[in-house]
């Protein structure tokens, strides 16, 4: 493995950061609405997981 020099290093750094694309700030609103929908989405779901399978607990408990 090839030894860098910490000034070598800081410039390729600098390198790699001007090649990123960062995103708008429209771009970060609508993903960050997003997470939350899904987020959202995934509770209505396990809410209703849990409801089902407490109710087919229940009734195979009054049955024994």
């Amino acid at each position: 493995m090839a030894k860098t020099s910490p000034i070598q290093f800081i410039q390729q750094v600098r390198a790699e950061t001007r090649k990123v694309t960062w995103p708008t700030r429209k771009e970060t609103m609508v993903t960050t609405a997003m997470v939350f929908v899904m987020v959202f989405l995934a509770c209505v779901f396990f809410f209703a997981v849990d409801q089902i399978i407490q109710f087919g607990i229940g009734l195979i408990l009054q049955i024994g």
